[in-house]
């Protein structure tokens, strides 16, 4: 199908001679002009930050509709469209869709791609069948399936240039997120930790889809692309199999650590960041030790894959705090030193800044004062415990023994903040957090491993965080060189939706309801708000076109905290728990699958 309006796009990709020679142009200089929005995180660094300033803290107020496109999909929408030049590029949850619109030609649909899967994939994608979205580069879009076949689409016509299968979805294996394209590779993560399924990040290149590494989680040294020596831990050298001996026999063939978060890449540093998810199963007493390296954040060289260092947030997780949140990163002065920092707000209800070159930790701090699981990590580096988080026995699912169900852990296993993405805004210097602030009851079982059943081995209940505002989210101003909060919004529901900071002043995000709000990124003030007409689980995203800005986002229930009315589920402990805590939900959204466009008046 003939595509018009090429134009545009080829001269969005000239000039590519100023780039850095070690990370992908086209990515770099697409993502350097705000009037595109070329990768689902904003940038490399994952700011989800814009400058563009035609919306500003004055004139938001105004903000009207412009158009709006429905995906025709009825289930959770993540993630957010991609904006090349004169093209958008919309996905879909399962099926995964691909729309390509022509914003010249009002949005006309210039292709479509529909890949055939396998519909048994649906019963084994944990919370919902989402999907984060599409990747660009070099005039190709890349496709990760929820059956986990990683596709390259030609970015002009939708036809399929090459695709490889990534995982089994017979085994647990699927795909809920994004990738990331970072020079000739492009990195896939892999879901399934209530499965068994043992995590890896796995290289392809992206000219032939050939595999050109893959690490996992866990296991041995050369498995996981370590160098015992060399690879280091809170400044300190890993030592030999430290995976192995984190597990009971052979349990890390069945470990987790799963990889279904967002990646991070410093093109100087040529480090690519990200963080594994729980360890398999959920009833902590059947797997002894760290169970390295579930709940780990990684900076991995992206040609070889090798890990230059690594920090276990949660050892040996007792409550399913996964730790593939996104990892922001971002320069500040520290001390009076000026920093590479990363920022990772974790689901354990702790968020982290570490120096992004060597790994040091240098603050850890509660970001919802309900957190109860911990009284904090241990910062002295001169402790036998540096670094680790000390449990508290009441709220220790391992402690209290199986067949217990430990009352009002906080935060649920759904954590302070799941995978909706955090803004950094360089003028306030806060980093913009949307938070759950919800607890938990948990009870632990045994459970024996099948392949391609769920191992997960809990029961769970959740509520809103007791003695509060009685909300279950607030939406939150994070000062992450002092670790304190600055200010913090009060929601009904979680706030399931990434947020977006721009030059304009204020600050975006989506409410559970449906909302999508603007407040002031200094004080919080809410400015705007206009309900969409599903939940927002999406992540606002800004361009710019014919000198214009736009401000958008996907609506449609779903996800975790969505799971009942996207899947019609009941059962209070369905969801993993989630069905019942956000039971009210339905009072005030329904289905649906729509893009909803905002402008100011003309």
């Amino acid at each position: 199908m003939t595509l018009r309006g090429v134009t545009s796009l080829v001269a969005a990709l000239l000039a590519t001679a100023s780039l850095p020679a070690f990370a992908n142009d086209s990515v770099l200089e697409l993502s350097k002009s705000p009037a595109n929005w070329a990768i689902q995180t904003g940038d490399y660094a994952n700011t989800r930050y814009s400058t563009l300033d035609q919306i500003n803290k004055d004139n938001v107020k105004d903000l009207q509709v412009a158009w709006s496109f429905s995906t025709g999909v009825l289930r959770g929408h993540e993630g957010s469209p991609l904006v090349i030049g004169n093209m958008m590029y919309v996905h879909t949850p399962f099926p995964n869709i691909i729309y390509a619109l022509d914003l010249e030609q009002d949005g006309k649909i210039v292709w479509r791609y529909e890949p055939s899967q396998n519909p048994d994939v649906i019963a084994v994608m944990c919370c919902d069948t989402v999907y984060r979205g599409l990747a660009y580069a070099d005039d190709t879009l890349f496709l990760h399936q929820a059956d986990t076949t990683l596709v390259a689409l030609d970015a002009k016509t939708g036809a399929v240039k090459w695709s490889v299968k990534n995982g089994d979805p017979t085994k647990g294996e699927t795909n809920t997120t994004t990738v990331i394209p970072i020079k000739d590779k492009v990195l896939v993560g892999i879901s399934g930790g209530e499965f068994g399924v043992r995590g890896s990040l796995t290289a392809y290149n992206t000219k032939d889809g050939s595999l050109a590494w893959r690490a996992y989680s866990t296991g041995p040294d050369d498995e996981i692309l370590v160098d015992p020596e060399k690879t280091t831990a809170l400044g300190k050298p890993i030592g030999k199999d430290s995976s192995l001996a984190s597990w009971e026999g052979d349990q890390w063939k069945t470990g987790g650590g799963t990889t279904w978060g967002w990646f991070s890449y410093d093109p100087e540093l040529d480090l690519v960041y990200y963080g594994t998810g729980n360890p398999s199963t959920w009833n902590p007493a059947q797997r002894p030790g760290d169970n390295k390296y579930s709940m780990t954040i990684f900076a991995r060289n992206p040609d070889t894959g090798m890990a230059k260092w690594l920090y276990q947030m949660t050892p040996h997780d007792e409550w399913d705090y996964d730790g593939v949140n996104e990892m922001v990163l971002f320069d500040a002065q520290m001390d009076g030193k000026d920093r590479k920092l990363l920022f990772h707000p974790d689901r354990n209800g702790l968020a982290y800044t570490l120096d992004r070159d060597t790994g040091e930790l240098l603050v850890a701090e509660k970001y919802d004062p309900t957190v109860n699981w911990t009284t904090g990590v241990d910062m002295d580096p001169n402790s036998p415990t540096y670094g680790r988080p000390a449990v508290v026995d009441a709220m220790s699912t391992e402690h209290n023994g199986e067949d217990v169900n430990t009352q009002g852990i906080c935060p649920a296993a759904l954590g302070t903040k799941d995978q909706q993405p955090a803004a950094w805004s360089p003028d306030t210097q806060l980093m913009y957090v949307p938070t759950n602030h919800v607890c938990m009851d948990y009870e632990p079982f045994r459970v024996s491993y099948t392949a391609g059943q769920p191992f997960v081995g809990a029961t769970l209940s959740m509520f809103p965080a007791p003695d509060s505002h009685g909300g279950m989210g607030n939406f939150i101003a994070w000062d992450p060189v002092k670790g304190e909060i600055k200010w913090s919004l009060p929601e009904q529901f979680s706030v399931w939706s990434g947020a977006l900071a721009t030059k304009g002043g204020i600050v975006f995000y989506g409410t559970l309801e449906g909302y999508l709000k603007a407040v002031d990124a200094e004080t919080g003030k809410e400015l705007y708000k206009f309900k969409t007409p599903s939940g927002i689980i999406g992540n606002v995203f800004t361009y710019e076109r014919n000198d214009k800005q736009y401000v958008g986002v996907l609506s449609g229930i779903g996800g975790w905290a969505g799971i009942g009315l996207a899947a019609g589920l009941t059962n209070p402990n369905d969801g993993l728990g989630a069905v019942g805590g956000y039971a009210a939900l339905s009072d005030y959204t329904a289905l649906g699958g729509q893009l909803t466009m905002f402008q100011l008046p003309n």
